[in-house]
């Protein structure tokens, strides 16, 4: 009888450790990426990344198969008050508890190169990279239409 409880608390537990550490703390959600129509050589992509987890993350980088280049980008002002593109080789943290907006006119996912034009309803596969929470792979739906605020100035490296 001993042996038998044993064991089915020793299952019990490897059951909640097994479903805590299923709950990924990173999650996106209202991806969509654009690009400026079929001729366009570079696209972004925009979502919305919570980290649920108890312990501040980064995204470190991004990979897509979609573009020469996949970078993680800013939008900047200069000193004349011109909105410039820029890599952000350090990536965003997203702190415990809270959400990292990526937008048109701020964070963003930049694809340079594309090997394809995106087509509306058509979808990105794409890998984000975080600093303590891995490679989470997404599938981004194109939305060429999505009207947001902001948008994206000149590029600048």
């Amino acid at each position: 009888m001993f042996l038998k409880t044993k064991l089915l608390v020793t299952l019990a537990a490897a059951t909640l450790a097994t479903s805590a550490f299923a709950q990924d703390p990173i999650t996106v959600d209202d991806a969509y990426a654009r690009s400026a129509g079929n001729s366009a050589k570079a696209g972004a992509a925009f979502m919305m990344i919570q980290n649920t987890g108890e312990a501040d993350d980064r995204l470190v980088g991004v990979e897509s198969d979609v573009a020469a280049r996949v970078e993680l980008h800013t939008h900047l002002i200069d000193e004349n008050g011109v909105a410039k593109m820029t890599h952000v080789e350090e990536g965003f943290v997203i702190p415990a508890g809270e959400t990292h907006m990526l937008k048109r006119g701020g964070d963003h996912v930049m694809f340079m190169g594309l090997t394809a034009p995106f087509e509306q309803g058509s979808k990105v596969p794409v890998t984000l990279i975080f600093e303590k929470a891995g490679e989470v792979e997404i599938e981004i739906p194109v939305d060429l239409e999505r009207q947001d605020a902001g948008g994206h100035g000149s590029h600048s490296n």
